[in-house]
């Protein structure tokens, strides 16, 4: 009995102490349950393009290119999105700084994300193409790079398929007729049941830089159809050792390197 007398006076401070740890646990789960809100008000794991562009175009700080790729990954916290994300950005960063391109395309621009990342490390007059198949997409995203500090004598958006638009880009990247000089580095992020095929075209339109171009390829999930798209083309490089090398696999991107002057004869 005396034990409870004694404990009387402690307790406010008990309740204290269990009210405290209740408000962590709380607050804890409130951050939680926001976050779970805030990925179904953004439409139940479906990307939306708009949302993305309207939340990195007003929430940004605007002309500065680390600012609106910060937006990005905050907003990709919380919400479904198609931007490659901070750790394989910092991958594709390494892969720039290695090839140190002057003449980029990249193959899905989506909201410009990975854009932006490759454009701020390339050398004055160095050029990127990008292509996007949605009209909508490649506007927003084109409006976003601008948002970053870049100008149009340095980038430039094809709203178009890889198909249409790899045979028209000796023009838009302003390279001389024949071969010589091309791309430096290619960073395909599209449909990946096209990465072979706008490979054979990049080759068969002489788009490769002979002394050397970085190929990066994105792979986002381990689906069926992107093993097939992806896996395809590995195994055509594979079979040409004279021509491409594996420079490096990831989990979400694996680079190659081809060149034209290590071709042996058969090829």
């Amino acid at each position: 009995m005396w034990l409870v007398v004694a404990s009387v006076p402690l307790l406010p401070a008990l309740l204290l102490v269990a009210s405290s740890r209740c408000r962590v646990k709380v607050a804890a789960l409130g951050r939680v349950a926001l976050r779970l809100l805030l990925r179904r008000g953004a439409g139940g794991g479906r990307v939306c393009v708009r949302s993305t562009h309207s939340f990195v175009f007003s929430q940004c700080t605007h002309g500065k290119a680390h600012s609106v790729l910060s937006t990005f990954d905050l907003y990709a916290d919380t919400h479904p999105s198609l931007c490659i994300g901070p750790q394989t950005g910092e991958a594709l960063d390494e892969a720039v700084a290695r090839a140190r391109p002057s003449r980029v395309l990249e193959l899905g621009t989506h909201c410009g994300y990975s854009s932006v990342r490759m454009l701020r490390l390339l050398p004055p007059g160095g050029r990127l193409v990008t292509v996007e198949l949605d009209p909508l997409t490649a506007e927003l995203g084109e409006e976003l790079i601008l948002v970053a500090g870049f100008k149009h004598h340095q980038f430039q958006v094809l709203t178009s398929s890889s198909a249409e638009a790899i045979p028209a880009l000796r023009s838009s990247l302003e390279l001389d007729p024949g071969p010589g000089e091309g791309l430096d580095l290619v960073l395909m992020d599209h449909d990946p049941e096209r990465y072979l095929p706008d490979l054979l075209a990049l080759e068969r339109e002489e788009l490769l830089c002979p002394s050397g171009c970085s190929v990066l390829l994105i792979h986002r999930n381990q689906g069926a159809g992107e093993r097939g798209g992806l896996g395809g083309l590995l195994a055509h490089v594979r079979a040409r050792p004279g021509r491409y090398s594996v420079e490096s696999e990831r989990s979400a991107m694996t680079e190659i390197v081809y060149r034209k002057e290590r071709s042996t004869k058969g090829e």
